[in-house]
C-alpha cells in the first residue's frame, strides 16, 4: 500500500473508522520489525482522529510497560503493573475508557492537558504484550464506538512479532 492514507473530511466517527481499519491492515508490512508498523499504525490513527496524544507502552524485560511509538507530547517513559489507566488495563487485559481522567483513582498524569483517555491491550497468544493508549484534550471523547474499533486495531497489531 501507498504511505498515503485516504482521510474523510467529513463523516460519524464509526464512518471513519469504517475507512481507517482497512488502511491500517492494509499498512501493516510483516518483512518490517515491529517499531515500523506501530508507528504508521501510530500515525494512522493520529492523521484520522488528531488526538492529544497516541501511543504504545509494551512489557519490557523487567515486567512494566515502557513507551514505545507515539505522537504527541513527552510521556512517561515507565509504567509498573496495576498503575495508572495502562497498568490498569494491562492488569484486567481489558479496555478501559476514561471519561474524566481527573476522576480515575491513581491516574498518572503525563501532561495536565489530557481530559479523557481509552487504553487498549494487546494481545499474542492470551498474553498482554502490551497497550494502544489514546489521550484527548476533551472529556468524554471516548466510547464503544472507538473501543470495539481500537480492538480491532489492537488484533491486527497482535499478528505482528514484538522483541522487546
Amino acid at each position: 500500500m501507498s504511505e498515503t492514507l485516504i482521510i474523510p473530511t467529513s463523516g460519524s466517527k464509526a464512518e471513519r473508522y469504517q475507512l481507517l481499519l482497512p488502511q491500517i491492515e492494509a499498512l501493516i508490512d510483516m518483512n518490517c520489525g515491529w517499531v515500523a508498523n506501530y508507528a504508521n499504525v501510530c500515525a494512522a490513527i493520529q492523521q484520522y482522529f488528531n488526538h492529544w496524544w497516541c501511543g504504545f507502552y509494551l512489557i519490557n524485560n523487567n515486567n512494566q510497560l515502557e513507551l514505545g511509538p507515539f505522537i504527541g507530547p513527552v510521556a512517561c517513559t515507565i509504567i509498573d503493573f496495576n498503575k495508572g489507566v495502562c497498568g490498569k488495563a494491562w492488569a484486567q487485559s481489558n479496555t478501559i475508557v476514561v471519561p474524566n481522567v481527573h476522576e480515575f483513582k491513581g491516574h498518572i498524569a503525563c501532561s495536565s492537558e489530557s481530559n479523557s483517555e481509552i487504553v487498549v491491550p494487546i494481545l499474542q497468544n492470551n498474553k498482554v504484550i502490551g497497550v494502544l493508549d489514546i489521550d484527548s484534550i476533551n472529556f468524554n471523547a471516548f466510547d464503544e464506538i472507538d473501543q470495539n474499533n481500537l480492538e480491532n486495531v489492537a488484533k491486527f497489531l497482535a499478528k505482528i512479532p514484538v522483541n522487546f
